[in-house]
């Protein structure tokens, strides 16, 4: 059995993809007998940073500490946000630089950083207007590469894994299809 948390990066509060595929991982996750939680971040509300000096110092929010908690509880985390100007919405951002604070991610010692999430797995679930394809073809995937390798891998994540869905605003058939992939992927926990 797999601690599954899964955050729904989406911002907007109505009905959207990004929703509806958090829930197929949550369904298939637990159809499988993982532990789950969900953070859907359309539901927060917590400040964003605004000097450095505040990134130094553990935060102080109650969404924050209960987050990070859920954080250290979970074995694999999920990410589900749609793609916005080639990378993860301004909440999502803003989401992990509160989580991150105080060296929660990583320490800093004398011989560099040490990821303090080591021996968890993450995955991202990303859609976006553009065929995925192309993202990774002409873009190279540069803002899914960012979270991966600058935050989740220098956390400890590892593996992390992404999947792509491109040219979301396609027939309804092909958004069933895709939440059923993704709840797949939850009984997997993968």
């Amino acid at each position: 059995m797999t601690n599954v948390l899964v955050i729904d990066g989406h911002p907007d509060k109505g009905p959207t993809l990004c929703h509806a595929l958090a829930e197929a991982y949550v369904e298939g996750a637990r159809q499988a007998g993982h532990e789950t939680r969900l953070i859907r971040l359309a539901d927060a509300n917590f400040p964003l940073l605004r000097r450095a000096a505040d990134f130094t110092t553990p935060p102080d929010d109650p969404t924050i500490q209960e987050a990070r908690s859920d954080i250290l509880w979970a074995s694999h985390v999920v990410f589900v946000f749609p793609l916005w100007l080639g990378g993860a919405p301004s909440l999502l951002r803003g989401f992990l630089e509160q989580c991150a604070r105080g060296q929660f991610f990583a320490e800093m010692s004398p011989t560099g950083p040490r990821g303090r999430l080591k021996g968890k797995s993450a995955r991202m679930i990303v859609t976006m207007g553009a065929p995925s394809l192309f993202y990774r073809l002409v873009y190279g995937a540069f803002g899914l590469r960012a979270i991966a390798r600058s935050v989740l891998g220098f956390a400890g994540l590892n593996p992390v894994r992404s999947t792509l869905f491109g040219a979301i605003e396609g027939p309804q058939e092909a958004q069933k299809r895709r939440i059923a992939r993704v709840r797949d992927l939850g009984v997997s926990a993968a």
